[in-house]
Order: C-alpha cells, then sequence, then structure tokens
C-alpha cells in the first residue's frame, strides 16, 4: 500500500505577536503599516492585522503566558511592494531597522528586520 502525502497551500494560517500593552503596539503596527487594525475580544483583547478572507490572518495579542521578545519566532509581515515607505516609518512609530532593505535571491524580493515597541523581532518582506 502506498503512502500518500498531502502538501498544504500555506504553512501558517495564524499568528500572533505578543504585546505588553496593546494599545502602543497597535499604534506602532498601524503607523508603521498606514493601515487601521481592528480591536476584538476573543476570550482576551486582540488587535487583528488587515487580511483579505483567503489570506493568512494575525492579531497582536497580551497575554499572561506570552510574553514579547527577541527570542521567540520570527514573523513576516507583507508590505506589498512598498517596503521603502513602511521602512521610513518604522523610527517614527518607536521602533529600530535591525536589518535594512535586503534582496533576496532568485528574484523573490526584498526583506528587512526590526524590533518593534515590545522589543519583538519582525521581518517585512515585499516582492
Amino acid at each position: 500500500m502506498s503512502k500518500t502525502t498531502t502538501v498544504r497551500q500555506n504553512a501558517i494560517n495564524w499568528f500572533e505577536i505578543p504585546c505588553a500593552d496593546l494599545d502602543r503596539a497597535t499604534t506602532f503596527y498601524e503607523t508603521l503599516l498606514g493601515e487601521k487594525m481592528r480591536r476584538e475580544n476573543m476570550g482576551v483583547p486582540m488587535s487583528l492585522f488587515p487580511v483579505d478572507q483567503s489570506g493568512t490572518g494575525g492579531t497582536l495579542v497580551k497575554r499572561v503566558f506570552h510574553k514579547p521578545g527577541a527570542t521567540g519566532p520570527m514573523v513576516y509581515l507583507n508590505c506589498d511592494g512598498d517596503l521603502d515607505a513602511v521602512l521610513a516609518r518604522v523610527s517614527k512609530a518607536g521602533g529600530l531597522v535591525l536589518m535594512p532593505k535586503t534582496e533576496v535571491p532568485g528574484g523573490y524580493g526584498h526583506f528587512a528586520c526590526l524590533r518593534d515597541t515590545e522589543g519583538n523581532h519582525i521581518g517585512l518582506h515585499s516582492h
């Protein structure tokens, strides 16, 4: 009998970025990305990143057991061809660029890395 392998369309179906101060983190990402986030309460208060129905969603969240910091997983946010403008807003929003715009070999666009107001290391990507 042969074994079938299922290939998933996306490696990620949801992400959460921890924060110590939800209002401060929301302001940072709204300023950085130039878009409003939607506030929800799904057992804990959160701010959801804008996404279309078929996209991968995610949120800022303050949880007792999940602390922000530099050693957690790296999430890359999509900048939709606007990486230079987003990077220009990092310091204004209270963050720090850790790695400047860098080409991804093979024609896969560019990326950069930053530290947000909560101390998380976050990636930015654009084709």
